[in-house]
């Protein structure tokens, strides 16, 4: 009973706790797309998404023969292994658009994370954070249907396709708990705004 009233007494507390998750996962992030490695990681999902693609180089996502007769997508021939640098790739990265695209993306996630951190003090500006962190949730697992990397690809074994989410699709799917997340502080902030209002009318 004791921890029951306890966790309960919480709440607030923890609203608040998942605003400050929220932000160092936007911040952290966000910043981070700042870096060649990250900018060039996110270019699968960026290429193949109906949503963003169009803010890369339209001739880089036309199909290129890779050599064996086969036409493929060109950034799966232009990726740089992290903590590697080719600089043949990081040429057709530049001319992709790829590195100021993910300066732009990563400054709207850490703003929106800025947004979610300030409804601890505002709950205006907390509230449209966490719609926009939802929103941005629903884009990201987007690239379940749009990304074949998020899936274990057909080389032979028996797991591939779907339900067998790749390392990409594992980082991907964890978005929906950010999605709730969003929704449950925008919600919080919504209440405590109607609160408010209804205590000016009552005075």
């Amino acid at each position: 009973m004791k921890l029951l009233k306890i966790l309960a007494g919480s709440r607030r507390g923890y609203m608040h706790f998942m605003r400050i998750a929220i932000f160092v996962v936007m911040a952290w992030i966000g910043g981070l797309k700042v870096f060649q490695y990250e900018a060039d990681g996110i270019v699968p999902f960026v290429t193949n998404s109906p949503f963003m693609n169009f803010f890369y180089n339209k001739d880089t996502r036309l199909p290129v023969d890779n050599g064996t007769g086969k036409q493929v997508a060109q950034y799966t021939l232009h990726k740089n292994p992290e903590g590697k640098v080719v600089p043949e790739n990081i040429a057709w990265h530049k001319h992709n658009r790829t590195y100021p695209f993910s300066y732009g993306l990563g400054a709207v996630i850490v703003l929106i994370g800025l947004l979610v951190l300030s409804g601890i003090f505002s709950p205006k500006t907390g509230m449209i954070g966490g719609l926009l962190t939802s929103g941005m949730s629903i884009i990201t697992l987007s690239f379940l249907i749009t990304t074949p990397e998020t899936w274990v690809p057909d080389l032979g074994g028996a797991q591939h396709g779907f339900p067998y989410l790749s390392a990409a699709g594992r980082l991907v799917i964890k978005d929906i708990i950010m999605m709730a997340g969003g929704l449950l502080i925008a919600s919080d902030a919504a209440k405590t705004i109607l609160k408010k209002k209804q205590e000016v009318i009552s005075a």
